[in-house]
């Protein structure tokens, strides 16, 4: 490889140039502190214990008593749900893809927002308008809707299930004509419907 005094201008050799500390290709890429995630707020708490300035102080009680739900293992946040399981908060960038997983692709099977939203949980994540985010989204896919749901006509007719105890209810029928047997021509079929005893007597 060539080193540095190669590539030096021949015109230039001999005089002392100064030392250019750029790279060629760096570029200073503007970040915008708005554009953050959702949980900004919560994660710089738990990092540096420090709250935002120019708060009202109702603002940082309520983020106070909302982070302890919240827990910081860097450079990931996850908060400890009501059932006791820990979820890993997502930014917003990361809900549309994390919802079409859930609804569309393999594992989804086009269901309601509420059974999305229960999918999502399952999967491990969390954000604050996950299941209003999972009902807009079904509420907005081209097949549901194209689909259209179920109506009472397209419901097969309920029929009410009798409950019965064991030899309360029979069914009883005749068979025969058969041929004459000790003078028996017909057999007497009692069957209980629910442990299916059959009682036969010749008659």
């Amino acid at each position: 490889m060539a080193d540095h005094l190669s590539r030096l201008d021949p015109d230039h050799i001999g005089l002392t140039l100064p030392i250019n500390e750029v790279f060629p290709d760096e570029h200073l890429l503007a970040i915008n502190a708005a554009s953050g995630p959702w949980y900004a707020d919560i994660a710089n708490y738990l990092a540096s214990g420090s709250l935002p300035r120019g708060w009202p102080k109702n603002q940082r009680e309520r983020l106070m008593a909302e982070a302890k739900y919240y827990f910081w293992d860097n450079p990931l946040l996850f908060r400890i749900g009501a059932d006791q399981i820990i979820r890993r908060c997502i930014p917003d960038s990361e809900f549309p893809s994390v919802l079409s997983f859930c609804h569309d692709q393999a594992c989804g099977g086009h269901f309601s927002g509420r059974k999305t939203a229960a999918k999502v949980l399952q999967c491990g994540f969390f954000w604050p308008s996950l299941h209003q985010d999972a009902h807009t989204y079904a509420k907005h896919c081209t097949r549901c809707q194209s689909l259209g749901s179920m109506a009472r006509r397209d419901m097969m007719p309920l029929q009410h299930i009798l409950a019965a105890e064991i030899f309360d209810i029979w069914g009883i029928d005749f068979m025969g004509p058969f041929p004459v047997s000790f003078g028996y021509e017909y057999i007497l079929v009692a069957v209980d419907y629910v442990s299916k005893w059959i009682e036969a007597i010749p008659t």
